[in-house]
């Protein structure tokens, strides 16, 4: 089901993070990522994020004009914008909707700052845009891929292109100037942590012209870790009794984030990523460096 509904405010407040913004044209994402951190966001709503996250989806379909007017106001500083924190902004309905074109017109035009993060090729149609918004303040772009395995992100990402479609993405966006990295996240237990499977994506994203990487390692609030679980049980059954060894809380123990963070350095130690030529802002603010923006 999809739902039109008028938004009162677009830019929301973020505490804590690198970026001071963030913004979501849509609730809900058709993506259906079985880790999905942001499907708890749904049970503010009273809807489910098991059940309804892929499907039960709402478009603030006033959004870029909202926006505009939000951008417009005296007391706007031009503080950095975070796009995607809880939905993905070029899920399928962006196809049709174009929210998130929109607003990247309209961070251009008040020359604010801004960083998105997507699963989706989708992302190139605007390249056009994304091309203006560096110029005017700075943007970066994140893909992610967690896995070069077809097969296995087929099942934790049921409803997302191949790898290797993202991975053109990342290439074409890379050679449009822009500045683009690859999210390796997150990094499932016993699925895509070992160092040969951590190795294949760096290795293939530096070859699409990714300036950097960053990964992250599986966290499970109370929504995500019933998805994923159900997941794990229909689909890797073995793992079930050591998932829940692990995950006795949110967050995997210090140890193991650790040991994934060690691995993560051997298997990116011989992978050069090269600084792309990327477009120059033109003065204003003080710019993120990318590192910063995802």
């Amino acid at each position: 089901m999809i739902t039109e509904i008028a938004a009162k405010s677009i830019l929301n407040r973020v505490h804590g993070m690198p970026f001071s913004w963030s913004i979501n044209p849509y609730r809900g994402c058709y993506h259906r990522c079985v880790f999905c951190y942001a499907r708890r966001t749904h049970t503010f709503l009273e809807r489910s994020g098991i059940g309804d996250w892929g499907s039960d989806l709402s478009v603030k379909v006033n959004a870029v004009a909202v926006v505009r007017r939000e951008l417009s106001r005296p007391s706007w500083k031009g503080e950095h914008v975070a796009i995607g924190t809880a939905t993905d902004p070029y899920q399928p309905l962006e196809g049709r909707y174009r929210l998130t074109r929109g607003i990247l017109a309209e961070l251009a035009r008040a020359r604010t700052p801004a960083h998105l993060i997507t699963r989706s090729p989708l992302v190139i149609r605007d390249i056009d845009v994304l091309q203006d918004l560096a110029r005017a303040a700075g943007a970066g772009i994140c893909v992610s891929i967690p896995t070069l395995d077809e097969a296995l992100a087929g099942k934790i990402e049921p409803t997302v292109a191949p790898p290797r479609q993202r991975l053109r993405a990342v290439r074409m966006l890379a050679d449009a100037g822009l500045r683009v990295g690859v999210a390796v996240a997150p990094i499932l237990p016993q699925l895509t942590d070992s160092e040969d499977s951590l190795r294949a994506v760096h290795a293939a994203a530096a070859e699409a012209g990714a300036t950097q990487t960053w990964h992250s390692l599986l966290n499970l609030n109370e929504v995500a870790r019933e998805s994923y679980f159900g997941f794990l049980r229909a689909e890797f059954p073995a793992l079930v009794a050591e998932h829940a060894a692990i995950y006795r809380v949110k967050y995997a123990p210090k140890a193991m984030v650790d040991d994934i963070d060690a691995r993560v350095a051997r298997a990116r130690k011989h992978v050069r990523f090269r600084a792309a030529d990327t477009i120059v802002a033109r003065p204003r603010r003080v710019q993120l460096s990318l590192p910063e923006l995802i």
